[in-house]
C-alpha cells in the first residue's frame, strides 16, 4: 500500500495529468460554491421566523452551516467532477505503469458520473443525518474519516475496477479486500480534507486506488 501511494503522488503531478488537475479543481470548487450560495439564498428567502433580527441570525448561522456541509461532502463531490475526465486519466496512468494490460472495458461518462453521483448523494445524506455527532470532540474525527473513508474507498475503487471487471466481479473483490480498500479510502479522505493538499488529492486518490487494485488483482 505504501509503494502504491508514493507512485500515485508522482502520477498526480505528471505533465499528462496537469490539465485534468486544473479542470477538476475548478469544477469541484464551482460546484461547492454553488451549493453554499444556494443553501444561503434559500435560507434568506424563507424568512423562517418573520422577525427581522432573528432571521438575520438564522441567515448567518445557516451560511456557516452550508459552508461546513460543503467541506464535509468535498471528498465525494471531487470524484463527481473528476468523473468527466476519469477514463482518460486512468488510461494514461495504466499506459505509464502497466503497458502490458489489454484494452480496458469501455466505461461511458454517463456511467462514471452516475456512480459518483449516487455515492455523493449518499455522502450528503449520511453527513446530514450524523451532523449533531460532529459536535462531539475526538469522536467527530473518527466518525468523519470512518464514514467518508468507506464511501470514498468504494467510490474510487468502483471507478478503477469497473474498467477491468464486470460489476459482479467488482462487488466480489470489494468484499474480499474491503479492509485494505477502506483503509485506502481513509487515506484519500484525509488528503481531501487537508487545505492545499486537497487540491491534488482527487488525482492522487485515483492513481493510488489504481495501483492498489492492480496489486490486489495480481495477488488474488
Amino acid at each position: 500500500m505504501v509503494k502504491a501511494f508514493f507512485l500515485a503522488l508522482g502520477d498526480a503531478v505528471a505533465p499528462a495529468e496537469r490539465r485534468v488537475l486544473l479542470l477538476s479543481l475548478l469544477g469541484t470548487f464551482a460546484l461547492l460554491v454553488a451549493l453554499w450560495f444556494g443553501a444561503s439564498f434559500l435560507l434568506a428567502a424563507l424568512h423562517l421566523s418573520g422577525i427581522t433580527w432573528i432571521d438575520r441570525v438564522i441567515d448567518v448561522l445557516g451560511s456557516f452551516a452550508a459552508l461546513f456541509l460543503a467541506w464535509l461532502v468535498f471528498p465525494a463531490t471531487s470524484m463527481l467532477v473528476l468523473g468527466f475526465f476519469l477514463d482518460g486519466v486512468i488510461a494514461s496512468i495504466e499506459a505509464r505503469h502497466y503497458p502490458e494490460l489489454p484494452p480496458a472495458r469501455r466505461i461511458g461518462i454517463a456511467e462514471s458520473i452516475g456512480s459518483a453521483l449516487r455515492l455523493a448523494l449518499i455522502a450528503l445524506v449520511l453527513n446530514l443525518v450524523i451532523l449533531p455527532l460532529y459536535l462531539l470532540p475526538i469522536a467527530n474525527v473518527v466518525i468523519f474519516y470512518g464514514i467518508n473513508g468507506y464511501l470514498v474507498g468504494r467510490e474510487y475503487y468502483e471507478a478503477v475496477a469497473l474498467r477491468r471487471l464486470e460489476r459482479e466481479g467488482v462487488k466480489t473483490s470489494w468484499h474480499r479486500y474491503r479492509v485494505q480498500l477502506v483503509l485506502a479510502g481513509i487515506v484519500i479522505a484525509f488528503l481531501l480534507s487537508v487545505p492545499v493538499v486537497n487540491l491534488i488529492a482527487p488525482l492522487v486518490g485515483v492513481a493510488f486506488m489504481l495501483h492498489l487494485f492492480e496489486r490486489l488483482r495480481r495477488r488474488g
